[in-house]
């Protein structure tokens, strides 16, 4: 699987680019929605694993240009976020993600069993 993940916490994108390495997979990352947005226009990822708080744009804003600018892509877009309110849930949805995994509720491993599991569906 080649994912983009896209978080501005250093500690946790080095933490899961890490985890997801060591178990297979091309990992690359960038801090914010404005990177990730270019990234997406230079190359194909299977995967998006992005966070809902982030700089220059969140990530329902990163999902809404996203549907806009490529409306037949085929990468999934995952939220990987600490907000869990169903609100968020329903918001991360209705703009295009996938699926949808709290941080806190979640440790690494858990999480790249959970991205296997929703690309395959």
């Amino acid at each position: 699987m080649h994912l983009l993940l896209v978080d501005d916490d250093l500690f946790l994108r080095d933490m899961y680019a890490t985890k997801f390495s060591e178990l297979g997979h091309t990992v690359e990352a960038v801090v914010n929605g404005q990177e990730a947005l270019t990234k997406l226009s230079e190359q194909k990822f299977d995967v998006v694993l992005l966070d809902m708080v982030m700089p220059v744009m969140t990530g329902i804003d990163f999902l809404r240009s996203v549907k806009e600018t490529y409306p037949d892509i085929e990468t999934k877009f995952i939220v990987l976020s600490n907000q869990g309110e169903e609100s968020d849930r329903a918001a991360a949805k209705e703009a295009g993600a996938a699926g949808y995994i709290v941080k806190a509720e979640s440790i690494p491993s858990d999480v790249v069993a959970k991205v296997e599991e929703l690309i395959k569906s």
